[in-house]
């Protein structure tokens, strides 16, 4: 109890998106000769992600997904006839996909991660074509035709983000060329139009240029996503999934069916705008914590998302405690410093030999193993710090919600089955063979985008 309390008072004194490749790496990268890297970028990211969410094709991935490392993957796109390389954001909490347009005011054209970024011209591609707001698709955007409407204007979108980051610009339509599996892990050029928005003007941190990309994919579950266009055009299957190697780096995310390995899965909530699921229980150590019945409930600001766009793991308060209380049950002499605002201590021997394993159960009596290297990252020689934190010091609209990302849903194959409305998981070595539909392997380290073609055989 005493250890407890010491933690938690040295917390709260810091609180107040056919199969084809793209290449995916991690956005927070550490400086050369820092130690750990600025972790508290990580904080300040999942802040604002997690405002993002409360506001209502195989992609081999690149990077490494720790705190100390980077924070964000993203991956390169091809876009328009000549094709042109895009760097977007991979993100499953949202839905379009949308690119820094010629036209776009206040948008960086320097980044701090080391990559050259581009500006969209859909008069420079001769495939690309303005989506105008009598178009079908801008009327199954908004429910209906715009008022004022004519065929002249321009389909345009607005998205302000919970974080206050805005993007606004206008829809075109335009060729993505991306690698596809054709067997035996090779690839082949594949294309297929889709609609974006051609972001016009970026404001909040979307303009940022330390860590600028040219805009981002989303893998909501909107008809207005990537994935759900390719999948109305019969080119895709409406699944994706991704495995995220924090051990060497890279991984994969993949657009279409994977086989292998054979996995469990739970039903997502219908009408829920994220990938909400049902958590039943939380077992520590092999002993099920002892939790109000109603702690997991689902509803507004309330439940379990899964995303893998935010780096850390959110638990409600009373949950937190209760997690912390336990691993560190055997470890009553601990002494604990604060990080940039990350509880760490020093540990010398294994952190899996001397710290317990933790399964959250969900319905379907699937589990979600999380080991000590997963919810622990190294911040330095023998220096741990704790990747779980209070929901309830870091947001007030999202203190009863438990948000699982990055660091949980590492090292396993993560699938998005949005045709049965179900998410299923494995525990998996991200860097070996990946079955694919007809017993086609696909190989996932790297840094690429897969997609695998409908009715593959």
């Amino acid at each position: 109890a005493l250890l407890l309390a010491a933690l938690l008072a040295l917390a709260s004194s810091h609180a107040a998106a056919a199969t084809g490749v793209f290449q995916v790496h991690r956005k927070f990268r550490r400086a050369a000769g820092e130690e750990g890297g600025n972790i508290t970028a990580h904080l300040a990211h999942d802040v604002s992600r997690r405002g993002r969410l409360l506001d209502a094709v195989d992609v081999p991935l690149g990077g490494l997904g720790l705190p100390t490392d980077t924070g964000l993957y993203y991956t390169k796109i091809e876009i328009g006839t000549p094709p042109k390389p895009f760097h977007v954001q991979v993100d499953t909490g949202s839905d379009i996909l949308w690119v820094n347009c010629i036209t776009c005011d206040k948008c960086p054209h320097k980044s701090g991660l080391g990559i050259d970024l581009m500006l969209y011209d859909p008069k420079g591609s001769s495939s690309g074509s303005t989506v105008s707001c009598d178009q079908p698709f801008c009327a199954a955007t908004y429910g209906g035709k715009l008022p004022g409407c004519t065929a002249s204007l321009p389909c345009e979108y607005s998205v302000m983000y919970g974080d206050g980051s805005t993007t606004t610009g206008y829809f075109v339509s335009d060729s993505l060329q991306y690698n596809q599996v054709s067997g035996d892990g090779q690839t082949r050029y594949g294309n297929g139009s889709v609609t974006f928005g051609c972001g016009a003007q970026q404001g909040g941190d979307l303009g940022n240029t330390n860590q600028a990309l040219d805009g981002i994919i989303g893998f909501g579950q909107s008809n207005t996503s990537m994935l759900s266009q390719l999948a109305a055009a019969g080119k895709v299957k409406k699944i994706f999934s991704h495995c995220l190697d924090t051990i060497t780096g890279g991984g994969i995310f993949a657009i279409g069916e994977v086989v292998q390995p054979k996995m469990k899965s739970t039903p997502l909530i219908p009408n829920m705008p994220h990938y909400n699921v049902k958590l039943k229980s939380i077992d520590v150590g092999g002993t099920a914590l002892q939790l109000p019945s109603h702690i997991f409930e689902t509803g507004e600001k309330k439940g379990t998302i899964i995303d893998s766009g935010t780096t850390l793991t959110y638990l409600p308060e009373l949950v937190y405690k209760e997690v912390m209380a336990k691993i560190f049950a055997k470890h009553q002499d601990m002494t604990f410093r604060s990080i940039q605002d990350f509880l760490c201590f020093q540990y010398h021997e294994s952190v899996d030999d001397g710290f317990p394993k933790i399964i959250f159960h969900f319905e379907n009596d699937l589990g979600l193993n999380v080991y000590p290297h997963d919810y622990f990252f190294q911040n330095g020689d023998n220096l741990y710090c704790v990747g779980f934190q209070n929901g309830g010091l870091q947001s007030k609209d999202g203190k009863d919600m438990v948000l699982l990302g990055d660091l949980v849903l590492s090292n396993k194959v993560v699938v998005y089955d949005l045709e049965n409305q179900v998410v299923g998981w494995a525990d998996y070595n991200c860097n070996i063979l990946l079955q694919v539909e007809a017993n086609r392997f696909l190989y996932t380290a790297g840094c690429n985008l897969i997609f695998i073609p409908e009715g593959l055989n």
